[in-house]
């Protein structure tokens, strides 16, 4: 993975699951690239997560939306909350779906969600190119369709929108579709911790800026 030198970064505010969320999410995602050899392993530059927001922010502002964040994860007891993980989801991108595992929505989540947006605010900008992503040679073009998930996160995918859900891979849709149609064996889990990523290709989280104090 490379980082290309852009004045935007598009960024990931998230939480790190504990190891109950990243087994299952392991499982799913062996599984997924058994069905589809070309997606990707959960790894150091695809790291299991859950998205509180992700924005297109100036990159000369990531020390001091660092600073905006740790203050308020600091006020949140992040790893107190019990979330349960209740179904599978996908969406479609770049001919394929990238499918998670979704949690619900508890109240303290989405409070937290609602300050994170607002920490984040003052820098975003409206979009971003290729650049702003961690990239490879082999594939240094970003998907439009994720540049707009980006761009418009805030509000399509906030508030009463918000799906907090934990990424697990890629496959043809008509095996997610097989898939969704299983029965989901619900289960609660916490975060662990929290960090602003660089985003890359799919939406992953590709590349760590910062770890947030996430301790009250």
């Amino acid at each position: 993975m490379g980082h290309q030198a852009s004045d935007v970064t598009a960024i990931d505010v998230l939480l790190e699951p504990d190891a109950t969320m990243l087994q299952r999410a392991a499982a799913n995602n062996a599984r997924l690239l058994k069905l589809y050899p070309a997606g990707f392993a959960l790894d150091a530059t695809h790291r299991p997560h859950i998205t509180l927001v992700q924005r297109f922010v100036r990159t000369d502002d990531l020390d001091t939306i660092t600073a905006a964040l740790d203050r308020v994860l600091a006020r949140a007891d992040v790893t107190a909350m019990k979330l349960q993980a209740f179904q599978y989801y996908y969406l479609p991108m770049a001919g394929v779906g990238v499918a998670g595992i979704v949690a619900r929505p508890t109240p303290e989540l989405v409070e937290l969600q609602a300050e994170v947006v607002a920490a984040v605010a003052p820098f975003t900008v409206a979009t971003g190119e290729s650049a702003a992503f961690v990239t490879t040679p082999d594939d240094p073009v970003i998907d439009p369709g994720l540049i707009d998930y980006v761009a418009t996160f805030v509000p399509k995918r906030s508030g009463a929108l918000y799906n907090p859900h934990v990424t697990i891979g890629v496959a043809p849709t008509g095996d997610l579709d097989r898939m969704l149609a299983e029965p989901f064996e619900s289960f609660t889990f916490s975060p662990a911790g929290a960090a602003v990523y660089q985003l890359g290709p799919f939406g992953t989280a590709a590349k760590k800026l910062a770890q947030l104090d996430a301790k009250p």
